[in-house]
C-alpha cells in the first residue's frame, strides 16, 4: 500500500472524510463503493448497522503486539480499514489450535479476552466495547466500532462450566462448540465421531449458554452436533461464519436442510469467505492434491515457529502466490454473493449475515480486507435487493438475534 502505516485521525468516521482526509492515499480507497458521499450504495451501507460475527485479528493482537489503530499493509482488519469498510460491530474470535487444551488453553484465551480489552481502551476514542444489541446501536450513534468477543471451540472451557461462566462475565458473548477436533462432549464437522453429537455434558453447555444469555455457534460442528445443539437450546443458533454446502461440498458448509431448520428456530447464517468454503473449484483442487496443503502448512510453520498469528497471514500470502502461479484456482469476491443469494432463496433475507472470518482464512481476490466490505451492499442493490434486506443481511438479523437470546435468558431466570 502506499500509505505505508498511519495512525488514524480522530472524527474521520466515513468512508468519504476516509478517503479525502489524507488517512490513506486516494488509490487505497475501495472502487466499487462510488465515487461520491452522495452514492446510493455508500449511504445506504454507512447508514446500516454493519456487523461482522468473526475475525481471528485476535491473533495479531496478542502475538505481535498489533496496532489496531494503524493501517497496515498486510492482513484484513485494522481501524482504517474498517473505518473504510463501514463496519459498525466486530466479534473478535478467542482461539487457540485444538491441539491446545487443558489448563493452557484457558489461560490463553483469558489473555487474549485480556489483550482485546486493553486494545479496546487505548484506542477508546474509536473503539468501545459491547457485549449486546444495545452495545453496538450505542457504540454507532457515538462513532464507535463496537467490539465484541466470541470464543472459538468449546476445548477452551477445559470441560469446566465454571470457565464457561468466567468467560461470558470477561464479555464473551457466543462459543463456538468445537474447532476443527472433536472436544470431550461435542463432534466437529472435520474430525471422526466420537459421541454421534452431543454428549449430556454437551447438553448442560447449552443450556448453561441459554441461561447466561450466551449464542450457541454451530459453525464448526458435525450434523448430528448441529440437530442435538437444535434440539437443545431454547435460544436461536447461530452459524458465525459457514457457506452453503449446496454451492461447496464442505463438511464445514450446511446443507439446505440444516439451513433451513436454522432459520425455522430463528437462527442465523452468518456467510464466510474463506475460499475454501466458497468455491467447489478451490476445494476439489485442494482435495485432489493434498500435498498443497502439506506445503503451506509446513512452510507457514517454518517461517513463524509458533506464533499463530504470523502463520494464519504467512498461509494466506503463500495461497496468493500459488493462485499467481496457477496452481490453485482463482476465486472471486462475487462467490460471495452466491452464498448470501442462495440462502436468501432457501429462507428468506431475515436469516442470513456476514461472517468473514478475516485474518484467519483465505480471502477472495477482491475481498482482502474490511475496506471492501461495500461492495457486497452495492452488488445486493444491483441485484434488487430492497434496501430494507440489505440492511437486514449487513447487520439487522444479527442485532435481532442478540436480542432474541437475551431475552430468552430473562425469561429462563424469571421462571427459575
Amino acid at each position: 500500500m502506499g500509505c505505508g502505516h498511519k495512525a488514524i485521525r480522530p472524527g474521520f468516521l466515513t468512508f468519504f472524510s476516509i478517503c479525502e482526509g489524507n488517512l490513506t492515499d486516494s488509490a487505497d480507497c475501495p472502487a466499487n463503493v462510488g465515487a461520491t458521499a452522495g452514492d446510493r450504495a455508500s449511504d445506504l451501507h454507512h447508514r446500516s448497522v454493519v456487523i461482522d460475527t468473526h475475525v481471528d485479528t485476535t491473533q495479531r493482537i496478542a502475538f505481535d503486539a498489533f496496532d489496531l489503530g494503524l493501517r497496515h499493509d498486510n492482513g484484513s482488519v485494522d481501524i482504517p480499514r474498517m473505518r473504510a469498510g463501514g463496519v459498525d460491530a466486530v466479534f473478535f474470535a478467542i482461539w487457540t489450535p485444538p491441539n491446545i487444551t487443558g489448563p493452557v488453553a484457558v489461560e490463553r484465551a483469558l489473555s487474549q479476552i485480556e489483550a482485546v480489552r486493553r486494545e479496546v481502551e487505548r484506542l477508546r476514542v474509536h473503539l468501545q466495547l459491547a457485549t449486546d444489541a444495545k452495545g453496538i446501536r450505542l457504540a454507532k450513534e457515538n462513532g464507535r466500532i463496537a467490539i465484541l468477543l466470541g470464543i472459538e471451540g468449546g476445548h477452551l472451557i477445559n470441560n469446566d462450566l465454571a470457565n464457561l461462566r468466567k468467560f461470558h462475565d470477561l464479555g464473551a458473548r457466543y462459543m463456538t462448540l468445537t474447532h476443527s477436533a472433536n472436544v470431550d462432549w461435542a463432534d466437529s464437522s472435520t474430525d471422526e465421531p466420537a459421541h454421534n453429537g452431543l454428549t449430556e455434558f454437551g447438553r448442560e453447555v447449552i443450556r448453561t449458554m441459554n441461561r447466561l444469555g450466551m449464542m450457541v455457534d454451530i459453525s464448526h460442528v458435525s450434523d448430528r452436533t448441529f440437530y442435538d445443539a437444535l434440539d437443545e437450546s431454547e435460544a436461536p443458533l447461530v452459524a458465525t461464519h459457514s457457506c452453503c454446502r449446496a454451492l461447496c461440498d464442505s463438511p464445514r458448509n450446511l446443507s439446505d436442510e440444516m439451513i433451513q431448520a436454522l432459520a425455522a428456530a430463528g437462527g442465523v447464517v452468518q456467510v464466510n469467505f474463506h475460499t475454501g468454503f466458497l468455491s467447489q473449484a478451490f476445494r476439489n483442487r485442494m482435495k485432489a492434491e493434498p500435498e498443497i496443503q502439506r506445503f503451506i502448512d509446513g512452510e507457514a510453520r517454518g517461517r513463524c515457529g509458533e506464533n499463530d498469528a504470523c502463520q494464519l497471514l504467512e498461509s494466506s500470502k503463500l495461497v496468493r502466490e500459488l493462485v499467481r502461479d496457477g496452481k490453485l484456482p482463482r476465486v472471486d469476491w462475487t462467490e460471495i454473493l452466491d452464498h448470501i443469494d442462495y440462502a436468501v432463496k432457501l429462507v428468506g433475507a431475515d436469516y442470513v449475515g456476514l461472517g468473514s472470518d478475516f485474518d484467519g482464512a483465505y480471502m477472495p481476490h477482491g475481498m482482502e480486507d474490511a475496506s471492501h466490505l461495500p461492495q457486497i451492499t452495492s452488488a445486493l442493490l444491483k441485484k434488487g435487493y430492497s434496501e430494507e434486506n440489505i440492511q437486514r443481511i449487513l447487520g439487522g438479523n444479527m442485532l435481532r438475534l442478540m436480542q432474541d437470546v437475551q431475552s430468552n435468558a430473562q425469561q429462563m431466570e424469571g421462571t427459575r
